[in-house]
């Protein structure tokens, strides 16, 4: 890996460093200006920066002011130290103090005091976070002496002993492997050794905040490498302490569970990701990309059910979203029907596939006494019945039931195979072609032809029980008939009660 030991500053960068060395020079203040991660952060500082700013006549804007905020330590949300921030030429900055910490045996919280630069390199969770560019002399200052070789290296080692610096603060675990992804990294031999420990997995369990490992997740997640983030974490053992379980399922988790999910999650970004599609437009919009990955990574799961308090079937997958990592309900209910609209999309995808497959039998399912379905409409009405139960998840929904069907006997090995992998991108593309050009994208954001009141107006009932039954059939009569009128629909309900009613009489 190449590292250059300089740093080449931006334009405004330069603005901004000499802005604060003019503060240091104007007030005589001796400072020393570090940058580390983000910007080195010191409140008294920030005062005689906004001081010296209305002293050179450039007084800030009002959206500036309100950003000249402190921001005191709460060390519940894992902030410990205050922290000061303004606006610089238009961009935010924060300042502290130099610190140094000290940690106790049942709390990431550290005790913080002010420190050297040393020790605040060596307090730091890696040594590629523990460089410093000192602004006053425009050098690169690697006090731990190992990040730039590290760097060079290429390998996430930590400043202090590996398993001493997780036990004292177990998130950082979750953080080495982030860098190791997001910068294409390798975990060096003794962090690797230390992250599997089962002193340190218990620590992670119970001393960091579901909260924060789902930030840490989530992070991994939108980043360049989740395989990587997620294989390492399966590989350091660490699987069930991220994802954390019900205590009982049904059925019980399986041999190799965690294998089976990163083999999905991984055939998921490869298919969508990384495997050459041979189109020009995204298999999926971006911020459907989360959703995929996530019921990418919890296929295995789709089956498995716990019972909660009040002896409800639960979704284990609900479970993990919510409980263990605290997402959202709503990102849990996307899931879970996604999974659930797996069978029916194979059964789609089948459909637009094949053409032995019995479109009588599914033309039979569909009508009844009052609707007949052109047979070469039958396509369009069942395809479009599924799509208005999942409506805008449609597309995640059926990439990943390409992914699961059909199901091979060692579904690890052939969802690695990458001209499967391929065969099954194209298959998606060819069906979601067809369901676009059938123009059913988007069709349940269309109004009903005929309301209700309609229906009970056609039938001169005030209501009826089965009124309820009617809509849906309306429904199937609008997709079996694209062009027809509210006048054709209002016809068609006319002739199709008046035939019954004289069947009847």
């Amino acid at each position: 890996m190449e590292v250059r030991e300089t740093v080449e500053l931006t334009e405004k960068e330069e603005r901004i460093f000499q802005r604060l060395l003019d503060v240091v020079d104007h007030f005589d203040l001796g400072t020393q200006l570090r940058v580390a991660g983000g910007w080195v952060r010191d409140k008294d500082f920030c005062t005689k920066v906004k001081e010296y700013q209305e002293l050179i006549g450039e007084k800030q804007k009002e959206r500036e002011k309100q950003k000249e905020i402190i921001i005191p330590c709460n060390p519940d949300r894992s902030k410990h130290l205050e922290t000061a921030k303004m606006l610089i030429f238009d961009a935010e900055v924060d300042f502290v103090n130099l610190r140094s910490e000290k940690y106790s045996e049942t709390s990431r919280i550290p005790t913080m005091e002010i420190g050297t630069a040393k020790e605040d390199a060596y307090r730091r969770d890696l040594t590629i976070n523990s460089l410093f560019f000192n602004i006053n002399n425009n050098s690169v200052e690697d006090l731990t002496g190992r990040g730039i070789n590290d760097l060079k290296k290429g390998l996430i080692v930590t400043p202090l002993p590996a398993k001493a610096t997780f036990l004292d603060d177990p998130l950082r675990v979750l953080r080495a492997i982030r860098f190791a992804a997001r910068f294409d990294l390798t975990l060096s031999e003794e962090l690797k050794e230390a992250a599997s420990d089962e002193k340190v997995k218990s620590k992670l369990g119970c001393k960091i905040s579901r909260e924060r490992v789902c930030q840490e997740i989530d992070l991994m997640m939108s980043g360049k490498r989740p395989v990587q983030a997620m294989s390492y974490i399966r590989d350091l053992g660490l699987f069930f302490v991220v994802f954390a379980f019900p205590e009982k399922s049904n059925p019980p988790v399986f041999d190799k569970c965690d294998w089976c999910c990163v083999s999905h999650f991984e055939a998921a970004w490869n298919v969508a990701y990384s495997v050459p599609s041979g189109v020009s437009y995204p298999l999926l919009l971006d911020e459907q990309r989360q959703l995929y990955l996530y019921s990418a990574l919890f296929i295995p799961l789709r089956n498995m059910f716990y019972l909660d308090k009040r002896s409800i079937k639960i979704p284990v997958t609900s479970y993990i979203i919510q409980d263990s990592l605290k997402w959202k309900a709503c990102l849990a209910e996307a899931v879970v029907s996604i999974h659930a609209a797996i069978r029916n999309f194979a059964e789609l995808v089948l459909l637009f596939e094949s053409n032995n497959v019995a479109l009588g039998t599914l033309k039979e399912r569909m009508e009844d006494e009052y609707l007949d379905i052109p047979t070469d409409i039958v396509k369009r009405v069942y395809a479009g019945l599924i799509l208005d139960e999942i409506k805008d998840l449609w597309r995640v929904a059926l990439l990943i039931s390409i992914l699961s069907y059909p199901e091979a006997e060692n579904a690890r090995e052939t969802l690695r195979q990458q001209d499967e992998l391929h065969r099954r991108k194209q298959k998606y593309i060819r069906v979601e072609r067809s369901i676009t050009y059938l123009d059913l994208d988007g069709l349940w954001k269309c109004k009903p032809l005929v309301t209700g009141n309609d229906i009970m107006r056609v039938m001169q009932v005030k209501s009826c029980p089965l009124i309820g039954e009617w809509k849906k059939r309306v429904f199937k009569w609008q997709l079996a008939h694209p062009k027809g009128t509210k006048d054709d629909c209002i016809e068609w309900i006319k002739q199709s009660h008046s035939k019954v009613e004289f069947s009847t009489w």
